[in-house]
């Protein structure tokens, strides 16, 4: 059965969200759902994720899952205003706990941080099977650019995270704590192995040389045209072409914020005694 899928497009981070639905039962998920936050004021808004209140609502879908592919490290994650708004579970893969093991000392978070994942309503381990209405839904671990980033294929389309972009823009980053070229190989090689018609969705889009947004392919076509896995380009070659393009990267213009929120499933800090949320900055760590 095919999901319906429809994308929204965050202009200021580059990041598609997506609300994937099953047209028979009305049940849906949504994706890497983004909350607006300007670094420079400090100050966050809802504007991205009300326009998926507003087509949820209109087409009366019921929201069962809002579904993370990993700790973002370039948005905050709009997932707890969502649940709030319109109910479901939020997911996430079950390494999780690995991500927060690294980052809780560096942001000050050991009285905040359960490292178990435990801020989260479900953990999906490698190949858990999950429903969207009637639609079968199945998590599939590819860590490398985090190690708890996950796939979720819902019937015959696959939600890659930022294992892959569009064939014109090539793969994820590799150079975070927990990352890696190798490992990031072996899990694209598992994507491209589905059958050629599968529909992969990316949860970026840079628009190389100003083209059009793009987010959707098929496995067909990154195995021709993925500047950086195509057929013909050997795991060595990848690992040195990734190993080297990160060096040149500079860090996510968020990530301080961002990673910090999202290892807590998206929930900011407690207030302090001031009624005031604060955000920490580490100096000379990263």
């Amino acid at each position: 059965m095919q999901p319906d899928v429809t994308a929204f497009f965050d202009q200021h981070t580059s990041t598609l969200s997506y609300l994937v639905a099953d047209p028979e039962s009305g049940r849906a998920a949504i994706i890497d759902p983004v909350l607006d936050f300007d670094a420079k004021s400090g100050r966050t808004a809802t504007t991205s994720a009300d326009r998926i209140i507003e087509m949820v609502r209109q087409r009366s879908l019921q929201v069962d899952w809002l579904l993370e592919t990993h700790v973002h490290a370039d948005h905050i994650s709009a997932a707890p205003y969502l649940k709030a708004a319109l109910g479901g579970q939020i997911g996430i893969g079950v390494d999780v706990s690995l991500v927060q093991e690294h980052f809780a000392p560096l942001f000050g978070l050991d009285a905040d941080c359960s490292r178990c994942g435990a801020e989260f309503d479900r953990l999906f381990a490698d190949g858990d099977v999950f429903g969207i209405g009637r639609l079968q839904a199945r998590a599939w671990a590819t860590p490398g650019h985090t190690p708890a980033c996950v796939s979720y294929l819902i019937g015959n389309a696959v939600f890659v995270g930022d294992a892959l972009f569009m064939p014109d823009y090539g793969t994820a980053r590799c150079d975070f704590p927990g990352g890696s070229p190798a490992v990031l190989h072996r899990s694209i090689r598992r994507l491209l192995d589905l059958p050629l018609d599968t529909r992969l969705f990316t949860a970026h889009d840079y628009q190389p040389q100003g083209r059009p947004l793009a987010y959707e392919s098929t496995v067909a076509e990154q195995r021709a045209h993925n500047i950086h896995v195509r057929e013909g380009i050997s795991a060595e070659q990848f690992i040195a072409l990734r190993t080297e393009r990160d060096r040149s990267l500079a860090l996510p213009a968020l990530m301080l914020p961002a990673v910090q929120v999202n290892i807590r499933a998206g929930a900011f800090p407690p207030a302090g005694a001031d009624g005031r949320r604060y955000l920490r900055i580490p100096v000379d760590s990263i």
